[in-house]
């Protein structure tokens, strides 16, 4: 009834047929996101992620479901940690690369990776794209099949497929319906809320003012200061600055009501920045960059300046990036995230399903943890609810620890 193809340019794919599977929620997901990365030198051999996309149509040609899939040489920026199980295949004498990723380069954020648009078929179109790319997996001989930062209620769609389920850990902020910052901050603490107030403080003390800009009001030298910050985050830390600036500029052109850029200013000179990817439900921060250290300023360009745009514009959700346990004491509660995994080597997918089944025991152990030190009154306001508890609402107990 189906037909899978593959592509290695997602310009293959006309723009408003893979937009209309997408959720309006995901810009990290649009086609001219993936696009200008590929136009642009972010993804290809060289970094190691090579486009091998997927489209699922019917008997008629007609576009029914779409995944952004790389063929991976490395696992540079994928947030969802396997160098330890790429040294266990080293270590007995097979490969572990090269493997296949659906994913957003680079992008840490969840939503759906099994784009089907709004349809009542949806389950059929998804279970037919996961068939398919297993087999295509099996043709090209990969190691692994890796789904990253799932939306939930794809897990289970995996795994009757046949993929080990993973979970993982980011820290996000939920919109109580609040009225203003202000409103925020009454729900805490009030050490925690002082102590937030005094951060705040702090940075306009230092001469610093706070700039939220659209991507397409971004102008060319903004764009300029921006990416010479980001290169120099990741020039710091030993990382690799893969997202271009003629990427960022095409991307404030092309989809510009989808960004927002966060400019902080000492005088009239940019100090630093903080770019943002606006959903049409959550807002999801991406990269940040200071040309030197001021006193709480990461905190406020990249939490707090959030937070105030979310209740300024309704949006129900913050993502401010991967891991950071200090975000817990602002208001970012500990969420679960999910990828699924098929391993071709029977042996290792057995030992793999055993680690992860320890994993998923120590990572609610962690969870609970976290949510022990929110700075809400309520202890129930803002979380997304308890680990076991999202396990459950998919159909699965907590693992057991294997003897």
């Amino acid at each position: 009834m189906y037909q899978l193809t593959t592509h290695s340019a997602i310009a293959d794919i006309p723009s408003d047929q893979w937009n209309r599977l997408t959720d309006p929620d995901t810009p990290f997901l649009r086609h001219e996101f993936l696009a200008a990365m590929e136009e642009y030198g972010c993804v290809g051999e060289a970094l190691g992620w090579i486009p091998c996309h997927l489209a699922l149509r019917d008997p008629r040609q007609e576009l029914l479901a779409v995944s952004p899939c790389y063929l991976k040489q490395n696992s540079y920026g994928e947030f969802v940690f396997d160098w330890a199980w790429a040294d266990a295949y080293r270590r007995h004498g097979k490969a572990y690369y090269p493997k296949l990723v659906v994913a957003s380069p680079y992008t840490p954020a969840t939503g759906p990776r099994l784009m089907t648009g709004a349809t009542p078929r949806r389950r059929d179109y998804a279970r037919a794209l996961i068939q398919g790319a297993v087999q295509l997996a099996q043709r090209m001989g990969v190691s692994s099949l890796h789904w990253l930062f799932t939306a939930a209620e794809e897990i289970d769609l995996l795994r009757q497929q046949g993929l080990l389920r993973r979970v993982g850990c980011q820290f996000h902020w939920y919109n109580q319906g609040y009225d203003s910052f202000e409103d925020f901050l009454e729900a805490f603490t009030a050490a925690k809320r002082k102590k937030i107030k005094r951060e705040r403080r702090r940075v306009a003390e230092q001469g610093v003012h706070i700039r939220r800009v659209r991507g397409d009001a971004v102008s060319e030298p903004e764009w300029e200061t921006f990416h010479q910050l980001y290169r120099d985050t990741f020039d710091r830390r030993g990382g690799i600055p893969t997202l271009t600036l003629p990427f960022f500029k095409a991307i404030g052109a092309s989809m510009g009501e989808n960004l927002l850029l966060v400019i902080a200013y000492q005088g009239c000179k940019i100090i630093a920045a903080a770019f943002n990817l606006v959903g049409e439900r959550s807002l999801y921060g991406r990269h940040w960059g200071c040309f030197q250290d001021f006193h709480s300023l990461h905190f406020e360009a990249c939490y707090y300046q959030g937070v105030d745009y979310c209740i300024d514009e309704g949006l129900t959700r913050f993502e401010p990036g991967a891991q950071g346990e200090h975000k817990v004491s602002r208001g970012f509660l500990p969420t679960p995230t999910w990828s699924a995994h098929w391993i071709a080597d029977s042996g290792f997918r057995a030992s793999i399903s055993r680690f992860l089944d320890l994993e998923t025991e120590g990572m609610e152990d962690y969870v609970t943890e976290m949510q022990a030190h929110s700075p809400y009154r309520n202890a129930g306001l803002g979380a997304p609810g308890s680990l076991s508890a999202d396990l459950a609402h998919l159909g699965h107990d907590r693992p057991t620890r294997p003897r």
